[in-house]
């Protein structure tokens, strides 16, 4: 039977598991992939511990596949798909886990992978360069301003700031000591986290900056808030929308469809954004996949890869 990484209740790693699980058929709307590699996030994680994402609702069905992005082969089509058919190599979000020998697929947020991506990269693209890419493009900033992004060591933060660097904008990126070099190496100047943050930033920008993309909430964002003038160009990954309605600003908006994922994978191919995929694991180590990115030690992205 084809094989899982799962966790059986909520509660810490111990209640990760490799198991066999069914093959899931396809329903409406969806594709049946055979996986070829899985983006690890933190949300696996804490989705593992019981957190709720916005509007969610419903207790989940245990064993649940952890896992949100996922890159494979189409093995099937369901009712209703038009576009896809079997053997055509894909990416996008999951809806039954990604860290599996086969998963499903939502048609409409699923993307043809281009040739010259390989399945390692596409796998890391529609959970964190996805939302970088949204809460980029939502600033709405011009070629030549500053942006502050919060987070620019981490996998959402990372891809921001590439992204931001290609469309012409001048990037100071917030992040721990430990990540000053990453940070750097993409372009940001760097500026790093703790109290006072908003002196350090001044500093680093005294033009002052345009527009802030926080990917890290609570006092880090309520500071930041404090360096624009705008309100209106403040957005948020990382905190609850009362939060950030409180401060003039607004969560990030996700687009959630293939033209987004399409966006990003041509990103990779121009040269402009490197998922930089630091760590890969067999769908037998994904247990270590998870620790690595739940222990917050991961620079850039972590993949499980599954074998043909």
């Amino acid at each position: 039977m084809p094989k899982a990484y799962v966790y059986t209740r909520f509660g810490g790693p111990e209640t990760e598991a490799l198991v066999d699980l069914d093959r899931p058929s396809p329903g409406p709307g969806q594709v049946l992939v055979a996986v070829r590699a899985a983006g690890v996030n933190p949300v696996d994680w804490k989705l593992r511990t019981g957190y709720r994402r916005l509007g969610e609702s419903g207790e989940p069905v245990f064993p649940v596949v952890l896992g949100n992005e996922a890159s494979g082969v189409v093995v099937e089509t369901g009712a209703d798909v038009t576009g896809f058919t079997a053997g055509d190599e894909v990416f996008g979000n999951t809806a039954t886990g990604g860290y599996a020998e086969y998963t499903l697929l939502p048609a409409a947020i699923t993307a043809h992978k281009p040739a010259g991506l390989s399945f390692r990269d596409a796998a890391t693209l529609p959970v964190a360069a996805a939302t970088a890419y949204d809460g980029v493009h939502q600033l709405g900033l011009p070629a030549g301003a500053t942006v502050l992004i919060t987070g620019a060591g981490g996998g959402v933060g990372s891809a921001a700031v590439q992204i931001a660097r290609a469309l012409g904008l001048r990037v100071v990126g917030v992040a721990s000591e430990a990540k000053k070099d990453f940070v750097e190496a993409l372009g940001a100047v760097y500026v790093p986290s703790g109290p006072d943050l908003a002196a350090r930033v001044r500093a680093a920008a005294p033009d002052g900056v345009h527009g802030v993309y926080d990917l890290v909430g609570e006092e880090v964002l309520t500071e930041a808030a404090t360096l624009l003038d705008d309100r209106g160009k403040l957005i948020t990954a990382a905190a609850p929308p009362a939060t950030v309605e409180e401060l003039g600003g607004a969560r990030v908006a996700r687009a959630r469809d293939a033209a987004v994922l399409a966006a990003v994978a041509q990103l990779v191919i121009d040269g402009d954004l490197d998922p930089h995929v630091t760590g890969t694991y067999p769908l037998e180590r994904a247990g270590e996949a998870l620790r690595e990115v739940e222990d917050g030690h991961a620079r850039g992205k972590i993949v499980i890869e599954v074998a043909a």
